[in-house]
């Protein structure tokens, strides 16, 4: 009898109207008809068996007897050789630089010994002894790349390489200019004599030349506050001496009181100062590609170009740091519901790309670590670093915290940024001492120094399976050391890192005066740079940064 209860409670269970969510159904006013099927009801039809006697493949896209000359033949991997960089220097100093991977597309291009430490706010152009300005030239030269050239419209060459099934990159920094094109392989010769052609014979227009002016205003009105804090830095670590900008304290984006005085003479001076005389600044580079076949296509088009000592001598001029304090109050955003952060860093000076202290130094920054309060990742993102256990995992208010370097020639500067709600500034700054304190008076563990020793040749390695990142690891070394170091060598370097080498690099850096950074809507609470130094437990002597 309670059996049958039972069965008809569920039967009456099963009568009623399914309630549903509006969550899952949110276009419906009722609740969805929910159908069974048995299986034995499903009627299973077999479909009719083709003839394949019958196919026949088209002419368009039969391949034939004899394989196509564009497509490369296949061979044997035991008959291949093992990848590995090859160096070539012209006649003319112009050095060429690849590594054969064996792919299907190739990765070509070219870097330039000059950026935005070397633009001047007047120049007198020897040719034509005519005064310009070429600051914020190199913003300006990265967005005009593979425009119009001698013999192309910038419309023209943007179709000849989407048919070539090519794409393009221009990069500029401080200290080096980039052109690439990522290309399929078939096509790499006409490729590169676009490339070419659009670094020696571009035609600058002036319509060019607004137009991408319009675009350099859009972007700083658009730029994001860590990118102001980072430009923030580099202005205060390498301050102004006897009232003259350093090379590496100059802005390296176009600022809205230089961007006026940028013209299409602006560009040709500074191409005819630093690129068309100096082939010894000029490193051609490339990886999924021959050496022999890339020296051939650099010879064609840069082997031509002629050095002139008088006009190409050495314009890169060593800054000294000083330290320094930069506050940026920005205006609210528009978006009511964005919330605020504020934003800091706080760096010290470190050896440059020449510095024995480099390796130790990147092994300190991934163990340092760190990142945003949200990631979508998990240990191997760095949730076991540093910054994450001590920082973001302890204050809910720390929005993100992450350690950074920077190198150039002849300094560098190493620190910890991060970010908060206005309110929280000053304990955002106190945490952010705190570390250096700590690494100060402590030596790293073992187990945080092999992970970060780990991680590091990890990232190095992973990364230099992509072959933009390779043709670009080759050329920036050839440009600035004259020769590559391979995997294995800095794999060596890296593990030969002591924890006594961390503290030493540490030590060494923070007895040097602090550079401090902050930018946001309300940066009130923000400790200034006098108040940190005491924090640092340094004495706080009066200097002109101040």
């Amino acid at each position: 009898l309670r059996h049958s209860n039972k069965g008809r409670h569920f039967a009456a269970q099963a009568q009623q109207q399914i309630p549903y969510s509006e969550n899952e159904f949110p276009d419906r006013r009722e609740a969805p008809i929910i159908s069974r099927t048995k299986a034995v009801d499903v009627v299973v039809t077999s479909k009719p068996q083709s003839n394949s006697q019958h196919r026949v493949i088209p002419s368009t896209r039969s391949i034939g007897v004899e394989r196509p000359a564009h497509i490369p033949p296949n061979v044997p991997i035991d008959s291949l050789e093992i990848p590995e960089t090859k160096i070539t220097t012209l006649s003319n100093g112009v050095r060429v630089g690849s590594m054969e991977t064996y792919s299907q597309v190739s990765t070509v291009g070219v870097l330039l010994d000059f950026g935005s430490r070397h633009e001047l706010e007047q120049y007198t152009v020897p040719s034509t002894n005519k005064t310009v300005s070429t600051a914020g030239v190199n913003h300006l030269m990265e967005l005009l790349a593979f425009n119009s050239t001698k013999n192309y419209d910038g419309t023209e060459i943007r179709n000849i390489l989407e048919t070539l099934g090519g794409a393009t990159f221009a990069q500029s920094s401080r200290e080096q200019m980039m052109y690439c094109v990522d290309v399929l392989r078939p096509n790499v010769n006409e490729a590169f004599n676009l490339l070419g052609e659009t670094i020696q014979s571009p035609i600058v227009q002036e319509i060019e030349v607004e137009e991408m002016k319009q675009v350099i205003m859009f972007q700083t009105m658009d730029m994001m506050p860590q990118v102001l804090m980072g430009e923030g830095l580099q202005l205060a670590a390498y301050g102004p001496m006897d009232g003259k900008l350093q090379q590496l304290g100059r802005p390296h984006f176009c600022t809205a009181e230089a961007l006026p005085n940028l013209t299409a003479d602006s560009v040709h001076a500074f191409r005819e100062q630093h690129l068309l005389n100096n082939p010894e600044g000029i490193v051609v580079s490339g990886s999924g590609i021959s050496h022999d076949a890339l020296v051939e296509l650099a010879e064609a088009n840069f082997g031509h170009m002629t050095s002139n000592k008088s006009d190409s001598a050495k314009t890169t001029i060593p800054s000294i740091y000083t330290g320094g304090e930069y506050r940026l109050q920005t205006e609210p955003s528009p978006h009511s519901a964005k919330e605020e952060f504020t934003h800091i860093a706080v760096a010290f000076e470190v050896g440059g790309w020449h510095s024995l202290d480099l390796v130790p130094t990147c092994v300190l920054q991934t163990l340092l670590g760190g990142g945003s309060s949200f990631s979508a990742g998990g240990p191997g993102k760095g949730m076991y670093s540093r910054l994450y256990r001590e920082i973001l995992n302890r204050h809910r208010w720390a929005e993100s915290a992450e350690a950074f370097t920077s190198f150039h020639a002849e300094s560098g500067l190493w620190g910890i940024s991060g970010s908060c709600p206005p309110q929280f500034g000053r304990e955002m700054a106190t945490t952010i001492v705190q570390q250096f304190d700590k690494l100060a008076n402590d030596f790293v563990t073992d187990e945080e120094l092999d992970r970060a020793r780990n991680m590091l040749k990890c990232n190095v390695l992973t990364q230099l399976e992509s072959r933009l990142v390779l043709f670009e690891d080759i050329g920036r070394q050839i440009l600035t050391y004259g020769k590559r170091e391979d995997a294995v060598t800095m794999c060596a370097k890296i593990d030969a890192v002591t924890k006594e080498d961390i503290r030493e690099v540490v030590r060494k850096a923070i007895k040097k005066p602090p550079t401090v950074s902050s930018v946001g809507v309300d940066i009130s609470t923000v400790p200034d740079i006098g108040q940190i130094t005491q924090m640092l437990g340094k004495n706080s002597h009066k200097r002109t940064w101040f």
